[in-house]
């Protein structure tokens, strides 16, 4: 893929808007914590999302099985049809076969495009580091290399990205299957060089004892707002999934004046790519270093519940440590009514902290409660290091645990004052 072609590229702003019309198939086989409905209102937010769209319609459809051809029926594909004589791209919120899309697309005379090459579309346009461009562009031939995507010349190029949209001199990847399996080796060397310097940076973040303090949470729960209210930062931070897609690191210096580096994340979402989950597990491995999580919750959003469910299964499907504590921050307290906002104020819960991040109601609560949790983690020990073990006493200065040491007989007597994930780290060497 060239480099113009990338996430990034710049956008025709006076080019005629793409007509795209939303469709979420309700599968009676298929097993969903969304009600079709709120599938639907997802869908439609994604595909805003995306610059150069103009959704047009969208609608559920319901379907008693999924047919291997058509997915749709032939009956609800010649109704659909009516409807789209004058649409441009057909958004379909669930996954299509290659197959299923080259029929419809010959039935509809539209560009169809499932859930998967739309946030491979989302996340091209908004991915910028180094690091997010590449793994966005590795997902993206993933995707690819199953289906290969011929332009659509009756409509007009909106944007860079990877095609999927279409339009006249968007550039296409090559036919060949193995001239996208030399595209991915390559891209893949240059991740293992970004992943290196990032790795170059962790290691140096290591030998400053800050802990990390890492927001998760569903795409458009209000992470970056949460962020840029704690670190006084001016991260990008949208009513718009997937507003941030790199990682953002800050220093913050909590009212009892403790100083923790604070990781704005990529949100998560419902049955999110395995192309993406797969690229971006570099980017969410400030999760796995974490010695904190706050779990950011769009309280106002009426399936928060059927949300934090998916991020709960996402994070397991990371490996992060179950013991790792973890904060739930119910976030956009300013939109719900004045009754729930009491409610659930009043209610005192375990680590559970209702805010507003965009007024900055309940955020001294929260911030106190960060600073009680990493005082309460850290613990003072005296190790015995032998004298051979000049690894071991290396790894405990360059991490900055160490506040008293004195020879003996055998080594060292080192008095130590870490967190209990570095103490882990330590018996692991």
């Amino acid at each position: 893929m060239p480099e113009d072609d990338r996430a990034g590229a710049p956008h025709d702003t006076a080019a005629k808007p793409t007509r795209a019309y939303v469709l979420h198939p309700d599968l009676k086989a298929a097993q969903s914590r969304r009600l079709p409905e709120h599938g639907l209102a997802e869908a439609v937010s994604l595909a805003t999302a995306l610059p150069g769209l103009e959704v047009v319609g969208a609608e559920v459809v319901r379907l008693p099985k999924a047919q291997p051809g058509t997915l749709f029926g032939s009956g609800k594909v010649a109704e659909l049809a009516q409807r789209l004589e004058d649409i441009d791209l057909v958004l379909v919120d669930g996954p299509v076969t290659p197959v299923q899309q080259r029929n419809l697309e010959k039935e509809w005379g539209v560009k169809l495009l499932d859930r998967t090459g739309l946030i491979l579309e989302i996340f091209a346009d908004r991915a910028r580091t180094r690091e997010g461009v590449l793994q966005v562009e590795l997902a993206a031939l993933s995707y690819q290399r199953t289906r290969l995507v011929r332009a659509w010349t009756h409509l007009e190029r909106q944007r860079g990205g990877f095609g999927f949209v279409g339009g006249p001199g968007e550039t296409q990847i090559e036919s060949d299957r193995r001239a996208i399996d030399e595209q991915v080796i390559r891209i893949r060397r240059q991740l293992e060089k970004v992943v290196r310097t990032r790795e170059l940076h962790r290691a140096a973040r290591r030998k400053v004892p800050f802990p990390v303090v890492a927001l998760v949470g569903y795409t458009n729960a209000g992470k970056s707002t949460l962020f840029n209210r704690m670190t006084g930062a001016e991260v990008l931070a949208k009513d718009m999934l997937f507003a941030t897609l790199d990682p953002t690191m800050r220093g913050v210096e909590l009212p009892t004046g403790m100083k923790v580096i604070l990781s704005d994340t990529v949100g998560f979402i419902s049955d999110l790519p395995t192309q993406l989950v797969a690229a971006f597990r570099a980017t969410l491995e400030e999760v796995l270093e974490a010695d904190l999580i706050l779990h950011v919750r769009d309280i106002a959003h009426p399936e928060s519940a059927e949300q934090a469910a998916d991020v709960g299964d996402i994070l397991t499907s990371l490996g992060v440590d179950p013991k790792v504590p973890m904060f739930e921050v119910w976030n956009k307290l300013d939109l719900v009514s004045a009754t729930i906002r009491e409610q659930l104020v009043e209610q005192d819960r375990h680590g559970i902290f209702p805010v507003s991040a965009l007024t900055g109601e309940g955020i001294e609560p929260l911030l106190r409660a960060v600073t009680d949790a990493l005082d309460a983690e850290r613990l003072t020990e005296t190790i015995p290091v032998a004298f051979a073990d000049g690894r071991g006493r290396a790894w405990l200065h360059e991490e900055g645990v160490v506040t008293a040491e004195e020879q003996t007989a055998d080594g060292y007597d080192v008095t130590v004052n870490w967190t209990t994930r570095q103490k882990a780290r330590y018996l692991a060497l």
